[in-house]
């Protein structure tokens, strides 16, 4: 049984494909009352569906931001625990976007689930990571603190743009 009716436009192709990807963010945009579909399509277990959702998800929230932050609870909980580096940079990137939406409490959950997937086995994580938590670091001096050695750590990754991003973020930071 299909998770949502997005979940089937979503499948198949090649795997680096939009798919319908486009169709199904014009759909949305069109009535906000789908995004809850949306967010929902997540939960299917075919990984391609799932890349394909964050791909909608990050352009419904860049043309409509609060529609997509409104969903913070389930980014920061059930989806932030989902074991896909696609997942995973997509939420760094929303949550960096959201900053001055988000409370107290909400930035701080959201820089948990960055610091958590710091080191996630992925160059694109690590890269969006990075950007993130240093966007938040130059507010927080705790979080500062945290990041410097964490970074440290990183320009020895063995992923080049790793390290050189990680140069880059820690040139701002110290």
């Amino acid at each position: 049984m299909a998770v949502s009716q997005y979940e089937e436009k979503l499948k198949g192709g090649h795997p680096n494909s939009l798919g319908n990807t486009l169709d199904v963010v014009e759909h949305v945009l069109g009535d906000r009352s789908h995004v809850q579909e949306l967010i929902n399509t997540w939960k299917s277990d075919d990984e391609v569906v799932r890349l394909r959702v964050q791909n909608a998800v990050r352009r419904v929230a860049k043309e409509q931001p609060e529609w997509i932050f409104a969903h913070i609870d389930d980014l920061q909980g059930w989806i932030a625990d989902i074991d896909q580096a696609s997942t995973k940079w997509v939420l760094s990137i929303l949550f960096m976007w959201f900053d001055d939406k988000m409370d107290a409490a909400q930035r701080q959950r959201a820089i948990e689930v960055m610091k958590n997937n710091l080191h996630y086995d992925d160059w694109i994580v690590q890269n969006n990571t990075i950007e993130s938590l240093t966007h938040f670091a130059k507010k927080d001096e705790k979080l500062k603190e945290w990041l410097v050695p964490e970074l440290q750590t990183l320009t020895r990754s063995r992923h080049k743009s790793v390290a050189k991003r990680a140069n880059k973020y820690l040139d701002q930071l110290i």
